[in-house]
């Protein structure tokens, strides 16, 4: 019988959320819930359902899953520790590499969450069911809004038509009014065998190079070198938008990525949640007293270093600033 492996991705650094979210302190550590992070939630969350849990990171932040593992009571994992990010399609190698062929990897980035945990439970069924019949498995998520900052994915029942790009505003109303289109969760499940023969059919290179800084790494550690070597392209691209194996979950977990403010406003909205909602504009990290006047639909942040102010529609832009920010301020983004 076949071994289910929750296989955690850990980098990006959320520059949608700058400047709460940082390289050194990237959005999925950052304790916004209570006491725990995105991080801490995705272990506690999966940990269920698996038999093994393997964390695929990069040196700049493994310190911090390692702390979150240990909040989430996970003693016994795995660590893969990139020397530098090299995209999806090779950290999920690294990880098919790490386990028998017919064990079956269940992929989550560590950033998003869930909050109808027995649909998600409902899905990782169906996924896991499709995986062992040697299926690439793609959650796709009801979409609730013409949302402009996801990919989608088009379907008809448990078959993927087509993966379309991030569209522009108009698109994704066509989208979601069709009913024929799913946001693309980038949480995916598969046998690490079928990932490793199809990312090695259309991307030797990624494989092979891949292979090559996995069986040189020192312990949990990949070589600086080899890694570099590896080119760097996301599992959409390599693999799911050219197999012929894929198949769709079509999932209504209460799902979001959590990547931008107007995000996190409407999760805290949607959850009751109760953050300092100004005459319908928000404050983020301030403690200060903030009046508005004359604005709505508009998000202060404030850090020690830093206010972005910001109308909410524009969220997705906010990673422009970050990406300036690196070359003007790179102190900033740290």
């Amino acid at each position: 019988m076949s071994t289910i492996v929750h296989v955690i991705l850990s980098g990006g650094v959320g520059s949608r959320l700058w400047p709460v979210s940082r390289k050194s302190m990237p959005k999925q550590y950052i304790p916004m819930f209570g006491d725990k992070s995105l991080f801490q939630m995705t272990a506690e969350r999966n940990k269920n359902f698996v038999s093994q849990t393997l964390v695929v990171g990069n040196k700049d932040n493994y310190l911090l899953s390692q702390a979150d593992m240990f909040r989430a009571d996970i003693g016994h994992y795995e660590e893969i520790i990139e020397a530098a990010p090299r995209n999806t399609a090779a950290a999920i190698a690294f990880a098919a590499f790490a386990v028998a062929p017919d064990d079956v990897l269940l992929v989550t980035p560590s950033d998003h969450i869930i909050t109808n945990e027995i649909a998600y439970a409902r899905s990782i069924s169906e996924a896991v069911r499709f995986a062992s019949e040697g299926y690439l498995v793609t959650f796709g998520i009801n979409p609730t809004k013409p949302e402009t900052g996801y990919g989608y994915i088009e379907f008809e029942e448990n078959s993927v038509r087509s993966f379309r790009e991030k569209p522009d505003a108009l698109t994704a109303r066509f989208f979601m009014e069709s009913g024929n289109f799913l946001w693309n969760s980038g949480m995916f499940c598969f046998q690490a065998g079928t990932y490793l023969e199809e990312l090695n059919a259309f991307e030797p290179d990624i494989f092979q190079t891949s292979y090559e800084a996995y069986c040189n790494r020192r312990d949990s550690l990949l070589p600086d070198g080899l890694t570099m070597q590896i080119p760097s392209k996301s599992i959409d691209y390599a693999v799911m938008e050219r197999s012929e194996k894929i198949k769709v979950v079509k999932a209504d977990f209460g799902w979001s990525d959590l990547g931008s403010f107007e995000s996190i406003w409407e999760h805290w909205e949607t959850q009751g949640e109760n953050h300092r909602f100004i005459s319908n504009n928000c404050v983020v990290g301030s403690t200060k007293h903030v009046e508005f006047l004359g604005v709505d639909n508009v998000v202060l942040v404030e850090t020690s270093d830093a206010i972005l102010v910001l109308d909410k529609g524009s969220s997705q832009d906010v990673k422009k600033i970050y990406e300036r920010l690196e070359k003007e301020r790179p102190e900033l983004v740290q």
